[in-house]
């Protein structure tokens, strides 16, 4: 794996494990329900469903950087995770709010142009 696509896949892993912590343990707070635009009821109501998804994000984190650990021997791996989170930006992009699409599947879009155009 190329350099730059290692950076990428580490930048995408570090914005997933920075959604878990928003979903596992600041969605209730201020700051949670700024970003995502809640009411205090709702974050409270939907808590247990945002650590569950949180939790999902950092599967996804652990996977791509599981993958990049690994150099060329974890170019599949990462391939993999890297379709996981655009697969999930672009349903969250259509089902949620369409600024999922820039901020979760854009960047797993670049990382993987780049782990599949520059040479290892």
């Amino acid at each position: 794996m190329s350099t730059p696509a290692i950076v990428m896949i580490v930048l995408v892993a570090l914005l997933h494990l920075y959604f878990l912590v928003l979903e596992m343990f600041l969605w209730t707070t201020p700051r949670g329900r700024r970003i995502f635009g809640l009411t205090p009821e709702f974050a409270q109501a939907s808590k247990q469903l945002a650590a569950n998804q949180g939790l999902y994000n950092g599967f996804l984190a652990a996977g791509l950087l599981w993958g990049a650990s690994l150099g060329a021997n974890g170019r599949a791996i990462a391939v993999f995770f890297l379709l996981c989170v655009i697969a999930a930006g672009i349903f969250g992009a259509a089902s949620v709010n369409r600024r999922i699409l820039w901020v979760q599947a854009a960047p797993a879009a670049v990382a993987l142009l780049l782990l599949l155009a520059l040479p290892a």
